[in-house]
């Protein structure tokens, strides 16, 4: 896929990161909870953030990753991608600034690169992992219909530490309704 894909909803845009983006990215990854649970680095600089939008573009141009800035009223507020692509299959990623959160961008973003993969990418599976107590990105995956399938012990590199990690998985048939999940309430 050597062309980088906007999509959009109702309420968003999803489109490549740019350097107009650096400084919202850099900011948005000062939020302790972005360190601790996604694999950005921390401290995370302005460096770090024109960093990731180069790579983010040669992704793109190899097939290897597909990842989107997600914009409300023109303004960043969080980033989602397919990682890993490979075989058929990706993961599933995503991160919201402080100021997006608790209004369903994520689940609603997701959506769209969930339709993305399994129609014009044609994937046979999509992959989530999480870290261990990371409840509210176990909830939006729910609500995308994503099965639960286990625990990974030490599965995920975290910052020196590998930690424990939640397990989901989406097939293109699965209905794309919650269900039942034994580590949600």
């Amino acid at each position: 896929m050597p062309e980088a894909v906007a999509l959009s909803t109702c309420r968003l845009t999803l489109s490549i990161p740019t350097s107009d983006d650096v400084d919202a990215i850099c900011d948005a990854c000062q939020d302790p909870l972005i360190q601790e649970y996604t694999t950005v680095p921390s401290p995370y600089t302005r460096d770090d953030a024109r960093t990731f939008v180069e790579l983010v573009d040669g992704w793109w141009r190899t097939g290897d990753e597909c990842t989107w800035a997600v914009r409300a009223d023109g303004e960043l507020v969080g980033m989602v991608g397919l990682h890993r692509i490979a075989d058929g299959a990706a993961e599933l990623g995503y991160w919201m600034a402080a100021p997006g959160r608790g209004r369903g961008y994520v689940t609603e973003a997701a959506g769209a690169v969930l339709d993305f993969a399994f129609g014009p990418m044609r994937l046979e599976r999509v992959s989530w992992r999480a870290v261990v107590g990371n409840t509210a990105s176990a909830r939006v995956a729910q609500k995308l219909g994503f099965r639960y399938e286990g625990l990974i012990r030490r599965g995920l590199p975290g910052h020196g530490v590998r930690t424990d990690g939640w397990l989901a998985g989406l097939l293109p048939g699965d209905p794309r309704e919650p269900s039942a999940w034994p580590v949600l309430p």
